[in-house]
């Protein structure tokens, strides 16, 4: 790798080779190297030499920036490069960030990474030379696909490293280490802040090779009680057999996540579109019932309109990608259906049409297809939803009357213009054409208003 970043982290480790210290690339930026996975965050650990002398010679190298001085963390400005200095923590209650720091840059090498999380994280590579050293078997965790704690007294002090363990088992299709499932498991994460929680929800479905991993991780750690209740309520909620052979709600959640990461390229907001995929049947949760000896979840697409809610209140903080989600799950059945069913073109023109990303529907249609015992993944037919969504398209891209129109055709304005628009637009998605809309757009509102007088 030749780029700024790197070349500036040679220059800072000759520098500080100069006064008797060391620089080392940590961390992410190693584990990734050692994969082959590109990581442009280059972060430096400098030892063996004071503070002040580190950033006299980032002074002279350009323009350090300290965005974490209390931790002895400083970064160079235009740059994806973090510098630090070893540091000592101590934890002082139950949160993320609840320690009390201590930089000492003659702390060593081996202690220095003994605070680190995973072994795979706490390996080190000298910039200069390329040497790794490696305390606590990290490379050969990395290499068997292990998720292993470094020490089991210090791991627990950071509750957000049960989530950690969990992303990385999605990310990377790693197994976690029995013992680290254990320590995980007494760990409380109720003191964790939303948006750190939410910060590793996204990395295991936006960056997850199989982003189930991490909800079955937490699941084998007795851990998705605190932010994940919802999804707790899927394990052995059943479903019919017919459509769900691969068992509960919980496996088919699971399933459809897996089988929409490879479509995450191809949407409009993949986080949003993987939170969709992954709370779309919750509403089964409170409308599963057995009629006549068959599993049924009448309306639960809608039904489920509550427990989205509060599951996307309690992690998500845009609001954008909590109206997504809201928009698109009383649809998510829509476009299965229609592509068995090929209804007329009105009807699939009012499903997109009140779709807030019409074509991902298409996608999650794929995600969520239902799989019959004794056959292959029943996948509908994407290609009728596409051709019908083109078809939508087409009509929407028509010119269309507005108000003013009316009122050209004489029609004084009104509180009830909206009404009469709305029964236009009707007329719109059924593919009536402009000028026979507005013929009979004006008809109605003149006939509502003289059976109003």
């Amino acid at each position: 790798m030749n780029d700024p970043a790197m070349e500036k982290a040679r220059e800072i480790a000759g520098m500080v080779e100069k006064k008797g210290g060391r620089a080392y690339f940590v961390g992410g930026f190693v584990r990734d190297r050692l994969l082959n996975i590109e990581n442009k965050d280059v972060d430096v650990e400098v030892h063996g030499i004071e503070p002040g002398e580190l950033k006299e010679i980032l002074c002279r190298l350009g323009k350090p920036l300290e965005y974490g001085a209390s931790f002895g963390i400083m970064s160079m400005s235009g740059l994806d490069l973090d510098i630090a200095m070893p540091r000592k923590e101590r934890a002082t209650g139950n949160g993320h960030r609840d320690f009390q720091v201590e930089v000492d840059p003659f702390i060593g090498p081996e202690k220095a990474v003994r605070r680190r999380d995973f072994t795979m994280n706490a390996m080190m590579e000298d910039v200069l030379t390329g040497e790794i050293l490696d305390f606590f078997g990290g490379r050969e965790d990395l290499e068997k696909g292990i998720i292993r704690h470094v020490d089991p007294r210090t791991f627990p002090e950071d509750p957000l490293r049960v989530l950690r363990a969990a992303q990385f088992a999605a990310r990377f299709c790693f197994s976690i280490a029995p013992e680290t499932i254990d320590l995980c498991g007494v760990m409380d994460l109720s003191a964790l802040s939303r948006e750190r929680v939410e910060e590793e929800l996204r990395k295991a479905l936006v960056k997850g090779e199989e982003p189930s991993r991490f909800f079955q991780a937490l699941r084998q750690m007795g851990q998705l009680h605190c932010w994940f209740p919802e999804l707790e309520q899927l394990i052995g909620l059943e479903q019919d057999p017919v459509f769900h052979p691969e068992g509960d709600v919980w496996n088919h959640t699971m399933d459809v996540i897996d089988r929409a990461a490879a479509f995450r390229g191809e949407v409009s907001d993949p986080y949003a579109f993987m939170l969709l995929c992954l709370t779309h049947d919750l509403g089964k949760i409170t409308t599963t019932q057995f009629v006549k000896g068959r599993i049924h979840a009448y309306r639960h697409e809608t039904e489920g309109a509550p427990l989205v809610g509060a599951f996307l209140d309690r992690l998500v903080s845009e609001k954008k990608t909590k109206s997504y989600v809201m928009n698109m799950v009383p649809l998510h059945m829509k476009p299965n259906v229609a592509s068995r069913s090929h209804p007329a073109l009105k009807s699939t023109n009012r499903m997109f049409d009140q779709a807030s990303a019409p074509e991902d529907l298409i996608w999650f249609a794929q995600a969520d297809a239902p799989v019959r015992a004794g056959t292959e993944a029943f996948t509908g037919d994407p290609e009728f939803l596409r051709e019908r969504l083109d078809q939508y398209r087409q009509i929407m891209d028509r010119p269309w009357f507005t108000g003013r129109d009316l009122m050209e055709k004489g029609l004084e304005p009104g509180a009830d213009f909206g009404e009469f628009l709305a029964y236009a637009h009707k007329m719109r998605l059924a593919g009536v054409d402009r000028d026979s809309a507005l013929k009979q757009t004006m008809a109605y509102a003149r006939k509502e208003r003289k059976n109003r007088k």
